[in-house]
């Protein structure tokens, strides 16, 4: 049988002359555990790197069109914070600037593939990318802007930090899920939806 082929969008470490290994250089890379999840699934897993930069060819034809066209589906992943001036405000604090440059690419790439139809799966960041793409805005801290919040963040034990997460009667997720009401969800962000886009 044929394997679906899924594209992951890439995290960036922008340039940065102190770094001590590829100084000055801009990388783009995804997290291993994403890619993995996808290949247990018989999935062939593609990193979708960004077509923009100083290194680019105007003249290039690998653009995020091509890709959403060869692709069957795609990953929108974690990572940095989304920048609150794409959904109408300023940042609250310095470190949550969030990335302008992944925004920008990984929109274009959602809607490369959301107008051939192809189905997008928005992880932690990509979620939220998915909802300020579509008109929505987030809540920059949860701990500030939403105390009553679970805590969904905790540096110490990252990715095993956890909560219960309910499916909402006749969601999608209850539909996917019928046998399940209640399940653990891991969770490592600070950030999540305040108002819901389209």
């Amino acid at each position: 049988p044929t394997m679906l082929k899924a594209g992951i969008s890439a995290s960036f470490f922008h340039s940065d002359q102190p770094r001590a290994i590829f100084q000055g250089m801009t990388l783009q890379y995804i997290e291993q555990n994403v890619a993995h999840w996808l290949m247990q699934r018989d999935v062939l897993a593609f990193m979708v790197p960004s077509p923009d930069g100083r290194t680019r060819r105007a003249s290039s034809t690998a653009t995020v069109d091509a890709y959403a066209d060869e692709l069957d589906g795609l990953v929108l992943m974690g990572g940095s914070d989304v920048c609150p001036e794409r959904y109408g405000e300023h940042a609250l604090k310095p470190e949550w600037r969030g990335d302008a440059i992944r925004d920008r690419y990984e929109i274009a790439l959602l809607r490369a593939f959301m107008d051939r139809r192809k189905p997008v799966l928005g992880v932690c960041r990509g979620a939220q990318v998915i909802n300020v793409a579509q008109g929505g805005t987030l809540y920059q801290d949860l701990c500030t802007q939403a105390p009553h919040a679970l805590n969904h963040r905790n540096w110490a034990i990252y990715e095993q930090n956890c909560h219960a997460t309910s499916f909402a009667p006749g969601s999608g997720l209850a539909r996917l899920y019928p046998e399940k009401t209640l399940v653990k969800t891991n969770s490592i962000h600070h950030q999540a939806v305040k108002e819901l886009g389209r």
